[in-house]
């Protein structure tokens, strides 16, 4: 199966929505970076935030919310917060 920018910003995105944790999201990167078969279009791109991704886990490196943004913007995305009051009873 070939890994796209698509993919790999779905797996980005579901990561910020709390669909998956940082450890399937560098789960997830590391198996495709041994995998490694990449679309050839955005190849360099995917390789590098991947191969970033798959380290996430490392105190040194980790995974911060500008990281987040600069990856889905260099895949073709923008980032937009909504952010939201939760119901006084939530809290």
């Amino acid at each position: 199966m070939k890994i796209t920018r698509q993919d790999s910003a779905q797996k980005l995105i579901d990561y910020l929505h709390h669909k998956i944790t940082a450890a399937e999201l560098v789960d997830w990167a590391e198996t495709v970076m041994m995998e490694g078969d990449f679309e050839e279009e955005h190849l360099e791109v995917l390789r590098e935030i991947i191969s970033r991704l798959g380290l996430a886990d490392v105190r040194a490196f980790g995974l911060t919310w500008d990281d987040c943004e600069d990856y889905l913007s260099r895949l073709g995305y923008k980032v937009r917060v909504t952010v939201a009051e939760t119901p006084a009873a939530q809290w």
